[in-house]
Formats: C-alpha cells, sequence, structure tokens
C-alpha cells in the first residue's frame, strides 16, 4: 500500500484518543510533579536551615547536610515524575543503589574521616582557635573539615589530621574551660627554712597580676626526695597567659631564691682517679 494511502487510512481521532491526549497529559502531570515536588523541597530546605541556624549549629555543617537534602530530593522528585510517565523506575533506583555501594567501598577510608567530621561538628570536642592534643599531636585548630583537620604548632608548623584519627582516640582540650592551672616542683636542699621558703614563692605569686585570685594559689610539700625537699606551687591563669605566666614565674623564683640566699640542690657525681704503680 503506498504511503499516501496509509495516511489517509489512519484515524487522526483514534491517534489522539489513544497517543496525543494521554501521553500529552502524561508529560503535563509529570512536569507538574517536577516543579511543584522542587518548590517543596526547596521550602521544606529553607525550613530545616533555618532551624538549624536558629538551634546554633555549625554552618558548615548545615550547608553539606542542605545540599545532600537537596541532592536527595531532586533524586526522589525525578523518579516519581519518571513514574508518571509510565517509565518503569525499579532498575534506576536498583542502579542508584549499585553506584551509591560502588562509590562507598571505593571511598570507605573517606567516609570514615566525613563521619568522624560529622561527628566533630555536632559534639563539638573543640572549635577553631582551640588547642587540642590528640592522634599523637598537639596544636591549635585552624580549620575543621569534613575529612581533614588542620592544627598548628607553636613553632609555626601546619599539621593535617585525618578526622577519624582524631575522633577515635583522647582529645584534651586545653582552651575549652578559658582556665588552666599552672603546676611547678621547686626543689630547696635539707638545710632550707621550709616556712622562709614558701613565703618567698608566695611574694613572688602575690606580684605577678596575671594569676588568678580565685582560686587561689597554693605552695606546700609534694615529696621528701633524695637530696631535696620539693615543694609544689599551683596557680591558675588565663588559657591565653598559660606558658608565658609559667616561665616567668620558674625565673622569678630562682632569682629571688639566690637573692634571699636559698640553696637550690642540683645532682653531682664524685669521680675518683686510682692511678696504679
Amino acid at each position: 500500500m503506498p504511503l499516501l494511502e496509509q495516511l489517509q487510512s489512519i484515524n487522526i481521532t483514534d491517534v489522539m484518543n489513544t497517543w496525543v491526549l494521554p501521553y500529552s497529559l502524561k508529560i503535563i502531570f509529570a512536569l507538574v510533579i517536577y516543579y511543584l515536588g522542587r518548590k517543596v523541597i526547596r521550602l521544606l530546605g529553607h525550613l530545616i536551615r533555618k532551624g538549624m541556624d536558629k538551634s546554633g549549629s555549625d554552618p558548615m555543617l548545615s550547608s553539606f547536610i542542605m545540599s545532600i537534602f537537596d541532592f536527595v530530593g531532586a533524586l526522589i522528585v525525578i523518579v516519581v515524575a519518571l513514574s508518571q510517565l509510565g517509565v518503569d523506575t525499579s532498575s534506576f533506583v536498583a542502579l542508584i543503589g549499585a553506584a551509591g555501594l560502588a562509590v562507598g567501598l571505593s571511598l570507605k577510608n573517606s567516609l570514615q574521616n566525613f563521619a568522624a567530621g560529622i561527628m566533630i561538628l555536632i559534639f563539638k570536642p573543640f572549635q577553631k582557635g582551640h588547642f587540642i592534643e590528640g592522634a599523637g599531636v598537639s596544636g591549635t585548630v585552624l580549620d575543621i573539615g569534613l575529612i581533614m583537620l588542620k592544627l598548628k604548632t607553636g613553632d609555626n608548623k601546619i599539621i593535617i589530621v585525618p578526622n577519624s584519627k582524631m575522633f577515635s582516640g583522647n582529645i584534651i582540650n586545653y582552651s575549652m574551660t578559658g582556665q588552666r592551672r599552672i603546676d611547678l616542683t621547686i626543689d630547696i636542699s635539707y638545710s632550707t627554712n621550709i616556712k622562709q621558703a614558701k613565703d618567698v614563692i608566695l611574694s613572688v605569686l602575690n606580684a605577678e597580676e596575671r594569676l588568678l585570685k580565685d582560686p587561689a594559689v597554693a605552695v606546700g610539700v609534694s615529696n621528701l626526695a633524695d637530696s631535696s625537699v620539693q615543694l609544689y606551687v599551683r596557680a591558675w591563669v588565663n588559657t591565653g597567659d598559660f606558658f608565658a605566666t609559667k616561665t616567668d614565674l620558674l625565673e622569678k623564683i630562682k632569682v629571688t631564691f639566690d637573692e634571699q640566699g636559698i640553696d637550690m640542690p642540683f645532682n653531682t657525681m664524685d669521680v675518683n682517679i686510682v692511678s696504679e704503680k
């Protein structure tokens, strides 16, 4: 049959009723579902972001969670829209699951670091600017990433630590409370008057303006060693003044002891030389 006759034999009404109108409506419904779905996802995302900001959540954590929420929401809307067109989405969902599994296996260590980064941002064992110790290193926190943590040491070196290593062990935060205690051990000889030595140390402590009045300073005997009487010295300072105040106190105590004639013993060794004829 010639092509012209085939075209003439086609009933336009049947084509419209069987193909054009149903599929046109499906396409329109799919577009409406996608449009409204995206609007709903964005509205929910805005509400979630607003709630997280009010609760004081970390901005980096909020941005990351919202990006994941938007991506997952877009996938759900696309799957629903495709199902409206009559597309079998079961294979599509299985493909996404398989791809996610493959990516998860290939990025196992990165995902561990990522999960640890999320836990750090949620529980906040430390914050930017805190001086911490963990994973065998110590330093000031410069940046808290989702995969790595950046620290700066006292001698201006940068240390990059995977989040999983930092979060899996003990973390010592020296800055969280805002105050630190200085602990010193001062040795005096057995012939020295203990009360005099304590009074000298207390005078040095009372003259130091960086020390806190509460808790009060404390000086006492901690140990009777083999060649000295050991005195403990405890004083509280603001965290930022810790190192400078500690070194200054050691110097001032030594200088004042010298001025007062208080002996600070040190280990000595006697060597006897025996010569044979």
